[in-house]
């Protein structure tokens, strides 16, 4: 299986999946951190993958959605944006309403 596939894979086999540096618990930048903090206030349950554990992963889901950086939003196996984009949706409450209409919140 090839980068594109695997990436696929875990965009599609997830409602919300967000490709990061680091963790949630230690992220690796400051996006990756605001990030986390944008979905955690939605309420959203989320899988992540920390893109500096996987050289492949990290250039591979740069040209899966042709977008140059990290982190990555997808909800649904759609291409949300990274954190500035994410930053203004949660602004306007469009972030809680994807990540409702995903069916992705806790409790």
């Amino acid at each position: 299986m090839n980068v594109q596939d695997k990436i696929r894979n875990q965009v599609e086999g997830h409602d919300i999946i967000l490709y990061m540096k680091g963790s949630p618990d230690f992220p690796q930048c400051g996006f990756s951190g605001r990030a986390v903090k944008l979905l955690q206030a939605c309420g959203a349950r989320f899988e992540t993958v920390d893109v500096l554990a996987d050289d492949e992963i990290r250039e591979g889901i740069k040209q899966y959605a042709n977008w140059p950086t990290i982190p990555q939003l997808y909800i649904k196996g759609q291409f949300i944006g990274g954190s500035d984009i994410m930053t203004e949706l949660h602004q306007k409450g469009e972030l809680r309403k994807l990540v409702q209409a995903a069916g992705a919140t806790s409790a």
